[in-house]
């Protein structure tokens, strides 16, 4: 077995820090790789800076107060990967077809370099062919008109500025359609429905500032290490002051393990780290809102015993049905508990303990939560922990999702949502003087169902790579090119690209590090972090191609060869002045975007507010809300014998979709992805060895073959009757309906599956 590179996979123990030469390595391979120009040294010291740009992977916070070096390594990675000197120009396409391209490998797809001119798909030859950008947008606009608004969808990734996002939703509500599915469909969908329910707001209550005076922070299903690897800075700055870090997640991360500062000369030379975690408790993929339970019923029942240990002061004031939800936990068995969570009674209350001692706890949470069936339950058990003890609305206490894509957050608040009640519909009808449809559009599932049952009929993509992103994608694939249009805007090519619709372009776009000239002269775009706070990202390197066009001109343009002429919407005005964009998003947010032009270059970025922070709830009830959990696990499947839950996983060499490597340097793995990670006591048992090829396949029960062959079996530290395979390579074996109740999130952590030798 070997990668396409030839070279046979390697599987080395892993035990160093998170950081450290590791990262320095990591570094240095990229670079070497994808030989960007001179400037990067002077772009990495820009990144994340006040008056610089915005990291383009991850959406963590960024300081007021920044390190020299403010970025990570897989923030250095992203920014060669789109500063590479390697183009993928017209030229590339007389060579390959889309049939033979279909073979190549993501990380291959993407490493070939950046797209430097406007492509339409020529079916005679199976090849794209350059086009000029009028004629792209004549077609494109015409195709539009000719199909029902209902039939298409308008998707983004989370990397387009709050500019872009802005345009794009009004352009896909003056079309005619709320089908505006996102990033955010496919992650922390089930953080929007749950925090809305509890307390009033669908996001996070913490700022940076609190991770300086919080005293515990609990960990759930995040892989800070791999994911947001500069929340480890914060981490360590907390640790060292004698914060305690409490760690649940089924899989030991060397991120949460311990971490050495790249940035600190003493400590790189003497090769030492700080302990993150006081405590790790591996718990079963599915298994946390048990866990959780456990902690919450070792709570009440220590208030029960001796008193002091909730508070009863703000229960009172700020709460609604806690003592529903409190005799719900007392009647809980620890049998159960311990069962569905894989963890011991002793366990739990070691952890509990550490929290009854806490006067300031932030709760962090990632995916290991929000991709389950009952992904929405997990995250109202972890506002019903918050709430036993006033850790909602406290200086250094607060619930922390940690989102993904650098601005998925951001483009929900002005606008990209396919949920009516969420965009202000009477605004946008009254300032732009059309009628907003009103009906729910389709979301990331329902989109995947369109395609498969032919009731899509358009989709126009603004970044990211759809296709290889969503579940049961051998179903999905085959329907994709019965479409009539696919339009992708891209600054690389993806396998979305290699599966086009019977009309299909391919649009390439100024990266966010570039430099952005338009008639008003050079621009600015802003995006939200995972904190709701707002930065402004100014680029300043040459552009790829002379070809490209930026991502407002190119929304601009489409809406303009689509839409009838309004003269309330300036569309090539905004596309030639940003800031005349965020005069629009200000006068129609209000709320959360005053002095929007003023305040963008804030150190840290202006926090647009959030009502739960200041204990204002915005529930039916006025107050936060406790919700009693309908079950204790959230797989939403049965376990049964030789049914396995299967986690999709992300390495530290790859970010979304995006590989850039063939390395899981965390988890020991060179050279592959093909691989299996699985309990050393369940090889055994099945009968099985280290290094075994096997195949896994869906065990939904829906009489669909699912099946993804060629893994390799890795023993490694995971609770039994679990497995880890990596995203995307196995979300074939998800099934479109099995996904989070009420938010529609694919389910991805918790996958019923079943070994083939």
């Amino acid at each position: 077995m070997s990668d396409r590179r030839g070279k046979k996979p390697e599987i080395r123990h892993y035990d160093s820090p998170a950081g450290g030469w590791g990262s320095m390595r990591g570094l240095k391979d990229i670079m070497l790789r994808e030989k960007p120009p001179a400037v990067i040294a002077r772009e990495l010291l820009r990144q994340n800076k006040p008056e610089g740009f915005v990291c383009v992977s991850c959406a963590w916070a960024k300081p007021a107060h920044p390190h020299v070096p403010e970025f990570c390594e897989n923030g250095a990675k992203a920014t060669a990967w789109e500063l590479t000197r390697y183009r993928t120009t017209p030229d590339f396409f007389n060579d390959h077809t889309l049939a033979e391209l279909r073979g190549w490998r993501d990380h291959d797809l993407e490493q070939h370099g950046r797209l430097t001119h406007p492509l339409r798909y020529d079916p005679a030859t199976d090849r794209y062919v350059a086009v000029a950008w009028e004629e792209a947008f004549a077609e494109i606009g015409k195709e539009l008109k000719a199909l029902d608004p209902k039939s298409v969808v308008l998707y983004s990734s989370g990397r387009a500025s709050l500019e872009t996002s802005f345009m794009y939703q009004l352009m896909a509500r003056m079309y005619g359609n709320q089908n505006l599915p996102d990033s955010s469909n496919m992650c922390h969908e089930s953080t929007s429905v749950g925090l809305k329910k509890a307390i009033g707001a669908g996001v996070g209550t913490v700022l940076l500032e609190d991770f300086e005076r919080c005293d515990a922070i609990f960990f759930f299903g995040q892989n800070v290490g791999s994911n947001s690897p500069r929340m480890l800075h914060q981490l360590k700055q907390a640790v060292e002051r004698g914060c305690r870090i409490v760690t649940f997640n089924p899989l030991k991360e060397p991120g949460l393990l311990k971490f050495t500062n790249p940035q600190n000369v003493p400590a790189m030379l003497t090769r030492s780290s700080v302990k993150i975690s006081d405590q790790y408790h591996q718990v079963k993929a599915g298994g946390d809102m048990a866990a959780i339970a456990g902690l919450c019923k070792a709570l009440i029942a220590w208030d029960d015993t001796s008193g002091g240990v909730l508070d009863h002061a703000f229960l009172e004031a700020h709460t609604h049905g806690f003592q529903a939800f409190a005799a719900a936990m007392r009647a809980l068995d620890w049998e159960a508990i311990e069962h569905q969570s894989g963890l011991t009674r002793a366990a739990i209350e070691s952890a509990a303990a550490v929290y009854a001692d806490s006067t300031a706890t932030i709760g962090v949470y990632g995916m290991g939560l929000t991709q389950h069936r009952f992904g929405v339950d997990n995250v109202r058990m972890i506002v019903n922990l918050l709430l036993l003890k006033g850790n909602i609305g406290r200086p250094g206490a607060g619930v922390c999702p940690v989102r993904g894509h650098s601005n998925v957050q951001g483009q929900r608040t002005v606008g990209i949502t396919e949920k009516p009640e969420l965009a202000p519909l009477d605004t946008f009808k009254a300032r732009y003087g059309f009628e907003p449809p009103r009906e729910k559009g389709l979301d990331t599932v329902e989109a995947c169902a369109g395609v498969i049952d032919g009731s899509v009929r358009g989709f126009v993509q603004l970044g990211g790579n759809f296709l290889r992103a969503v579940p049961d994608t051998d179903r999905i694939e085959p329907a994709w090119s019965r479409m009539r249009l696919t339009v992708h805007i891209a600054t690389k090519l993806n396998r979305s690209h290699l599966v086009p619709g019977e009309v299909c372009y391919l649009l390439p776009c100024l990266g966010r590090i570039e430099r952005d000239v338009q008639a008003s002269g050079p621009q600015v775009v802003t995006v939200e972090d995972s904190t709701g706070c707002i930065h402004a990202s100014r680029g300043k390197v040459d552009p790829a191609s002379e070809a490209l066009l930026s991502e407002p001109a190119i929304v601009a343009a489409i809406a303009e060869a689509t839409l009838a002429p309004n003269p309330q919407v300036d569309w090539q005005g905004w596309a030639a002045d940003y800031g005349k964009v965020r005069d629009e998003i200000e006068a129609c947010f209000p709320d959360k975007f005053h002095r929007f032009n003023e305040r963008m270059f804030e150190p840290g970025g202006f926090y647009k507010g959030n009502k739960a922070r200041e204990r204002i709830w915005e529930t039916p009830s006025g107050k936060a809300e406790f919700e009693v959990p309908p079950v204790l696990t959230a797989t939403g499947f049965d376990d049964a014998p030789g049914r396995y839950r299967l986690m999709t996983l992300r390495s530290n060499d790859q970010f979304n979709t995006t590989i850039y490597g063939y390395s899981d340097r965390f988890r020991g793995i060179e050279g592959t992805r093909d691989v299996l990670f699985m309990s050393p006591e369940d090889i055994a048992a099945d009968g099985l060895k280290a290094g075994q090829i096997v195949s896994l396949v869906g065990d939904s029960g829906d009489n669909v073959e699912r099946r993804v062959d060629g893994l390799m079996i890795v023993p490694y530290s995971i609770p039994r009757g679990c497995l880890g395979g990596y995203y995307p390579e196995c979300n074939p074996l998800i099934p479109l309906f099995h996904h989070a109740r009420e938010s529609h999130v694919p389910a991805g952590k918790s996958v019923p599956v079943r070994i083939v030798a």
